[in-house]
């Protein structure tokens, strides 16, 4: 059985997310995604458990969970949570998120009972914690051997374990004699397998993909996400795999595009510019614009600590697809700004009404029968799936952007060139 897990989401508490973000609309979006598990997120917040205790209902030896009020949903959802650390390490302060995953509200409640010492659980879906990331390891394990933890969106430039403004330049060095308990880190929109294969350091961890949605939107849940191949969905299968790197069970990650990602060139959103990692070297990382240091990218992070050429793959390493959201397409395609519109709405359930989910769309359906909803989206999803598109980069902030056109590339080409001038005459 195909289960496509998306382990990291937030729930309604969280700031800047829906009040309608609840576990009903999680559940249905998530079937029209195409995604068959999905992480609660948010456990440590005490109204969004009281939520998971009313709304979901445990499915006997499996560690997952279905909707109490439609349990033959294919719907599953496993107990999870992002947490913020903040401490003081070689007089440096290092801001760091986590993901954790938990077989049970049970053993939830308990990792709670611990962590409300050190932070105010209730005032965010995402805690910010008053203990450094060893002892936060030390103390969810110390719960229960089940229990999962890594490193979330690892590279994006605040709040990531390889960040550019207070993160580390290792796992050893962050999670110290606790990194024994520590078997994967999460990717992150901004980078993919390729630029985490240059790290020789990282060969032994599990990278794992997920969505961080604040949204039910299916272009937000479930745009990254986890393959695994099992024969019936298990918490405790799906650790295992992770944690041994079974190509067997974990088949591939689910990637948008690193550069659709809002931190993979280094920039400024206000002043409007942004480059890629050499260009933004040469120029001593200043802004031509305001003269203020850069924020600089996941690709620029990247080059500081790659020991490997790009192009480099592990022999153990387990694989990955790069796809976006199908409403972003269909969006682009379009012309329109938004993948809200009525129109995009309109083709995208034409598209899964006829298929099933949206992921049988992005990854399996033929270009033929594609084409007999829609030609030229048929044919710009083709081109997704065979990697043939080009993404304008994101940056401090800023999400990236489809280029469907050699006109639009062009135009890019330009303008990143007289960017570049403008630095140069600053130098």
């Amino acid at each position: 059985m195909r289960v496509i897990a998306d382990l990291h989401i937030h729930g309604r508490y969280s700031r800047a997310t829906s009040d309608k973000m609840c576990v009903e609309e999680i559940a249905r979006f998530a079937k029209i995604k195409g995604l068959n598990l999905v992480g609660t997120g948010d456990f440590t917040h005490p109204k969004w458990l009281k939520e998971l205790q009313e709304t979901l209902v445990q499915e006997a030896d499996t560690g997952l969970y279905k909707v109490a009020k439609n349990p033959e949903s294919p719907v599953y959802f496993m107990i999870t949570t992002e947490v913020s650390t903040v401490f003081t390490f070689e007089n440096e302060v290092k801001k760091i998120h986590h993901v954790i995953l938990t077989p049970n509200i049970e053993t939830a409640i308990q990792i709670n009972d611990r962590l409300a010492k050190y932070g105010n659980l209730a005032i965010d879906g995402r805690p910010t914690l008053n203990m450094d990331a060893p002892h936060l390891v030390e103390d969810v394990m110390e719960v229960s051997s089940e229990n999962m933890i890594f490193p979330a969106h690892a590279w994006t430039p605040w709040f990531s374990i390889f960040g550019a403004f207070s993160g580390f330049n290792s796992i050893e060095e962050c999670y110290q004699d606790m990194t024994k308990h520590i078997h994967a880190l999460e990717t992150g929109l901004s980078s993919d397998p390729p630029m985490n294969w240059r790290l020789s350091k990282l060969d032994k961890f599990a990278l794992v993909s997920n969505s961080d949605s604040h949204s039910f939107w299916p272009w937000r849940l479930g745009r990254e996400a986890n393959v695994f191949e099992l024969k019936e969905p298990s918490y405790y299968e799906i650790l295992d795999a992770i944690r041994f790197k079974d190509k067997a069970r974990f088949k591939f990650t689910i990637e948008t595009d690193p550069a659709y990602g809002k931190y993979h060139w280094t920039g400024h959103r206000n002043c409007h510019v942004s480059f890629p990692a050499v260009e933004a070297i040469k120029i001593g990382n200043i802004c031509p614009v305001c003269r203020k240091k850069l924020t600089k990218g996941v690709e620029q992070r990247l080059e500081e600590l790659a020991d490997r050429p790009p192009g480099f793959k592990p022999s153990d390493a387990i694989d990955f697809m790069h796809l976006l959201p199908l409403s972003e397409i269909i969006a682009t395609v379009l012309g329109v700004d938004s993948p809200s519109t009525q129109q995009v709405w309109n083709i995208y359930n034409a598209f899964v009404e006829k298929f099933g989910d949206e992921y049988a769309v992005l990854i399996d359906v033929s270009k033929e029968d594609l084409r007999s909803v829609n030609e030229k989206i048929a044919d710009t999803i083709i081109k997704v799936r065979d990697g043939q598109i080009k993404v304008l980069p994101g940056y401090n902030g800023v999400y990236g952007q489809l280029i469907l056109s050699e006109e639009q590339i062009a135009q890019k080409s330009k303008v990143q060139r007289v960017q570049q001038l403008n630095l140069t005459d600053f130098l």
